[in-house]
C-alpha cells in the first residue's frame, strides 16, 4: 500500500525543511484492524492523528450506551486535535471502519512546538478545527429541524459531495458503513435507514449493495 508521507499533507504545506524533519521523526505509523479503537473515551489525550488509509469513525456513547457517530474520516483528515486546546482525557472515540486502516500518530507537544514557530500552520489548524465545529453544528441543527427521512437523504447528498465518483450521470459512493452506522450518524434507527434506502431503491433513485451506493439522480433526492 502506497501511503502519502505526513509532511505532504495539505496541512503541512508551509513547513520548512527543518520543521518537516521534526514532524517526520516524531510521527509513528499505526495500523488498525476493523472495529479496532485508535482511542476511547477516557484515554489520555497525548497525540493528534491523521488518516493515512482506510476510514475512521468519530463519536460518543450516550448515557444509555448508544453510539452516536459525529463524523467519518478518510485519508488526509486530522482527528484528536482537541488535545491542542488542553483536552487531557478523550471525550470521544475513534474507531477503524475497515481492515486496511492506517493512521499517523504525532505527539501533541511536537505539533505545538512547530505551531509556535509557524504562523501559517497555526492558521490551518484553527481553520480545520473551525470546519469540524461548523459540521457538528450543522448536524445538530439537522437533528432538530429535519425528520428522519430527510436526515438520511442529507447523508446521501453529503456523501456524494465528499466522496462520490461520477459514473456517467450517476455517482458511486464507496463506504465501510453498516446500516446501523448510518443510523448512528443520522440519529435515526437501523430499521428506518433500511426502510428509506429500500424506498429510494424502489423509486430507482439509488441502488446499493454492501460497501457501495449508486445515486442515480442527486437532484431528484427529496
Amino acid at each position: 500500500m502506497q501511503l502519502t508521507p505526513i509532511t505532504e499533507y495539505p496541512l503541512f504545506n508551509s513547513l520548512s525543511e527543518e520543521e518537516q524533519t521534526i514532524v517526520r521523526s516524531a510521527t509513528v505509523q499505526r495500523t488498525a484492524k476493523k472495529h479496532e479503537y485508535v482511542f476511547r473515551e477516557g484515554d489520555d489525550a497525548r497525540h493528534v492523528y491523521f488518516v493515512a488509509a482506510g476510514e475512521i469513525k468519530l463519536g460518543n456513547h450516550g448515557a444509555d450506551g448508544r453510539e452516536i457517530i459525529v463524523n467519518v474520516l478518510r485519508p488526509n483528515a486530522m482527528f484528536g486535535q482537541l488535545a491542542i486546546t488542553g483536552e487531557r482525557e478523550r471525550n470521544s472515540f475513534a474507531q477503524s471502519l475497515d481492515s486496511s486502516t492506517v493512521v499517523y500518530q504525532l505527539p501533541i507537544h511536537t505539533l505545538q512546538r512547530v505551531m509556535q514557530a509557524n504562523f501559517s500552520l497555526c492558521q490551518l489548524v484553527l481553520q480545520n478545527m473551525g470546519q469540524q465545529l461548523q459540521l457538528a453544528q450543522m448536524r445538530l441543527s439537522n437533528v432538530v429541524s429535519l425528520d428522519a427521512r430527510a436526515r438520511i437523504i442529507n447523508f446521501l447528498k453529503e456523501s456524494v459531495a465528499s466522496r462520490g465518483r461520477k459514473v456517467g450521470l450517476e455517482f458511486l459512493i464507496r463506504h465501510s458503513l453498516t446500516h446501523q452506522d448510518i443510523a448512528n450518524l443520522t440519529c435515526t434507527s437501523r430499521q428506518t435507514v433500511t426502510l428509506v434506502l429500500n424506498e429510494l431503491r424502489k423509486s430507482n433513485l439509488i441502488y446499493f449493495n454492501r460497501g457501495k451506493i449508486l445515486v442515480r439522480d442527486v437532484g431528484a433526492l427529496a
